[in-house]
């Protein structure tokens, strides 16, 4: 588990851009609006007697914006590192949303190491699943690492 206060309000931001980015799949939510939502309600609040961590609010948008300005870019990129006969839309939705955030921190935020990312976003994983997912995530971000030159 991350100590500094920095790297756990940015692993708090990661988890909370997965959600963000679930949210905004199922419900089709506005993205203004969804950010509105979670910066106003989420992320550093208590919900039902669970206390969300404090999140870094800008770390967390540019992650769910870039997400949505990439969206095509970084689902071809994952589409390719799927096994034969899968599809990103056989993929869970959660998990379709933890390999988008962590694709987008590969691609596009080089402050951040690849093990970092990658680690980062298999503890997300482990949140949501199993290890096997876990290692799943694990694989498929190294190969999009690979791919993106990291």
């Amino acid at each position: 588990m991350t100590t500094n206060p920095r790297s756990r309000a940015r692993s708090a931001a990661r988890l909370g851009a997965v959600q963000a980015l679930y949210q905004q799949q199922m419900e089709a939510t506005p993205l203004a609006k969804l950010l509105d939502e979670f910066h106003q309600h989420r992320l550093g609040a208590e919900i039902e007697d669970v206390q969300f961590l404090d999140a870094e609010v800008a770390f967390f948008d540019d992650i769910v914006r870039g997400v949505n300005a990439r969206r095509d870019e970084i689902d071809l990129l994952l589409s390719h590192r799927l096994a034969e006969g899968w599809s990103l839309a056989r993929l869970d939705k959660t998990m379709l949303q933890i390999l988008r955030a962590g694709t987008y921190e590969l691609i596009a935020r080089a402050d951040i190491t690849k093990g970092t990312a990658i680690s980062e976003y298999v503890d997300v994983a482990k949140a949501f699943f199993d290890d096997r997912e876990a290692k799943f995530v694990n694989g498929v971000l190294d190969a999009v690492a690979k791919e993106a030159g990291r």
